[in-house]
């Protein structure tokens, strides 16, 4: 995974990086939005856009914010 959505989007839900995506691969969530990993091309195109600055390289994960990383991975595995 290269991306990950965190905390900041969490009842936020702006949208405007599902509108970039080149490859649809953001998707909702019933609290936030989550990058699909098996799609995404990193492009970040979404990074730049979000104006809440959630979507972070999961490399670089601020502290505190690592449980979005698992977050995602159970949302895609419970599709």
């Amino acid at each position: 995974m290269a991306f990950v959505i965190t905390s900041p989007c969490e009842g936020e839900k702006a949208g405007e990086c599902v509108d970039v995506c080149p490859v649809d691969c953001i998707e909702e969530g019933k609290d936030q939005y989550y990058i699909d990993p098996d799609i995404c091309i990193d492009c970040g195109a979404c990074v730049v856009v979000c104006p809440v600055d959630a979507i972070v390289d999961e490399h670089e994960m601020p502290p505190g914010e690592e449980q979005y990383l698992t977050k995602a991975e159970e949302f895609f595995q419970n599709k």
